[in-house]
């Protein structure tokens, strides 16, 4: 008995911390939003909420192609080739993946 409580208990603070990591992603993607695609798409609740999360996910594959693509004759271009992107894409996917058109989901603030 009293070994099943400490792997329960093991296993519910393992989930903890993988959920807090998990959101750690989304807001850190939400602040690299705001500073850097808020200007041209709005708020973080109007910019997630234009494509769906399989969209989302269609547009950060191999390395954000897409997206870069799509990107490449806007004032942002120099952004999306550059260092700054790659370092932030993966928490940008998060923050748009997490707040989709078909999450249900809506950001908090911006």
């Amino acid at each position: 008995m009293k070994k099943s409580a400490s792997c329960f208990l093991a296993a519910l603070v393992a989930v903890g911390m993988m959920s807090t990591a998990a959101s750690a992603d989304v807001k850190k993607g939400q602040k690299a939003y705001l500073k850097t695609c808020k200007n041209c798409h709005g708020s973080g609740t109007k910019g997630a909420a234009m494509h769906t999360q399989e969209e989302w996910d269609d547009l950060f594959a191999n390395d954000g192609e897409k997206i870069v693509k799509a990107h490449a004759n806007d004032k942002s271009a120099a952004y999306f080739n550059g260092p700054l992107f790659k370092a932030q894409s993966q928490d940008l996917r998060d923050f748009l993946f997490e707040y989709g058109s078909d999450s249900g989901n809506v950001p908090s603030c911006g």
